[in-house]
């Protein structure tokens, strides 16, 4: 007979995110005893949250929600009792400029794009098909050969990629807008839904849920703890000293590279360093008064404003839980050597409240902020990506990887980091 023997192990993951944590539940579910080492001194990652005063649900240091589409984490959230996500459908739109004024344009319909006055109706036609293309069309090896650029020109047209799709590259990508792989552009069009999802009291609730299911389940998890030197010795992975039996990394590529110089050739470690990785910065600004009346989501498609996206947050999920104050994220993505990233807060609060003004006309004057930068925050999806990005196994049989450079083909989320937690608990048995 055949019997399916899972063995005892003492496993280690590194990183307390919502991929690690996951993996954690997952893997002690199954009987192993396991252990969560986490420098911060809160769990979630960039999902964590953080209350300022009068606030009742936390807030994210990054813009979060999720999708309908979004099946792995509302799974997960059902199987471990967690309740708290909520739906609703916000005003998504975007601000171009023409003739010299700004002008917000909603594109969340057909009908929208119909209505959109800066192209012709041969363009409009043309644009649709190939977005319900993309929106019905399976994962195609297409993608990974022709860069977004050279397939929407294609596709929808020289125009149609100058006014809509051009400036929303060079916002996110910057200089390297011009080699990312169509795989992008799909992915965004096919799991996009109208309906948005947040959870009730922030995503700090689904990591404090988590958190509290995992002590229940005796999962060692150690805040505020510093991994400061990697080792293998024999069948044992040594963890600052410590021995385990398999040790999967959650952190992101450049931070695990440097930290494993000691159990990986220089040959596998090189590859990783041909990744290339754009920093993000957040500006979340609390306000008497909205900046956008009922928009949630605004997308820049112009280079006259210093910013990719304005997100009234309050025009999703209602000011009252935060003492009444209208809350606004404004976010881009920078390389780690622009001058954004080293202003300080006042410098760059000069910088973004006059393109409020442009954009609305008005400035509602700010009764608080937060400035969040954020390393490795988006992979560049290019030819090299595709190439040389991390797999689960590694050439120790016994060091597995799990981080979000491994959401590819589709952008980084909290979905995609619970699916990422549990696949990679299935390898280890």
């Amino acid at each position: 007979m055949n019997y399916n023997i899972t063995l005892y192990m003492k496993i280690t993951i590194l990183g307390g995110g919502i991929t690690g944590l996951t993996a954690a539940y997952y893997l002690s579910k199954n009987g192993h005893e396991v252990t969560v080492f986490e420098k911060e001194k809160i769990l979630g990652g960039l999902a964590s949250g953080f209350k300022s005063k009068d606030w009742n649900w936390y807030l994210e240091r990054a813009y979060h929600h999720l999708f309908a589409s979004d099946s792995d984490i509302l799974n997960f959230a059902r199987e471990i009792g967690f309740n708290k996500i909520f739906f609703q459908s916000p005003t998504t739109s975007s601000l171009f400029e023409y003739n010299k004024k700004f002008q917000i344009h909603a594109l969340d319909t057909p009908i929208d794009l119909l209505k959109f006055p800066y192209l012709n109706i041969f363009d409009k036609l043309r644009a649709g098909m190939i977005i319900v293309f993309l929106k019905l069309s399976p994962y195609l090896p297409l993608y990974n050969k022709v860069t977004s650029e050279e397939f929407l020109k294609k596709t929808m047209g020289k125009n149609v990629w100058n006014v809509m799709w051009r400036q929303l590259f060079r916002g996110k990508f910057g200089d390297y807008a011009g080699i990312i792989l169509s795989v992008f552009i799909w992915a965004r069009i096919n799991k996009r839904t109208k309906n948005l999802g947040y959870v009730a009291g922030g995503f700090q609730e689904l990591v404090s849920f988590l958190d509290k299911t995992l002590e229940n389940l005796n999962v060692k998890v150690l805040k505020g703890y510093q991994v400061e030197e990697i080792k293998a010795r024999g069948e044992k992975i040594l963890i600052n000293g410590t021995a385990f039996d398999k040790v999967i990394s959650t952190l992101p590529t450049p931070v695990m590279t440097k930290l494993t110089t000691n159990i990986f050739s220089e040959n596998y470690l090189s590859k990783f360093k041909k990744l290339k990785y754009l920093h993000a910065m957040t500006v979340i600004l609390e306000t008497k008064e909205p900046i956008l009346n009922k928009t949630y989501w605004l997308n820049i498609c112009t280079e006259k404003i210093p910013f990719m996206i304005l997100a009234q947050h309050t025009n999703f999920v209602d000011k009252k839980n935060y003492g009444g104050k209208n809350i606004a994220y404004l976010g881009w993505y920078l390389k780690g050597d622009s001058p954004l990233l080293k202003m300080t807060d006042n410098e760059v609060l000069s910088l973004v409240l006059p393109a409020i003004k442009k954009i609305t006309n008005h400035q509602p004057p700010v009764t608080n902020h937060f400035i969040f930068r954020v390393p490795w925050a988006q992979p560049i999806f290019d030819k090299d990506f595709v190439k040389n990005m991390p797999t689960f196994k590694t050439p120790n049989k016994n060091f597995y990887v799990a981080n979000l450079d491994m959401t590819y083909p589709y952008d980084r989320g909290t979905n995609y980091a619970v699916k990422l937690g549990r696949d990679v608990s299935k390898f280890i048995r």
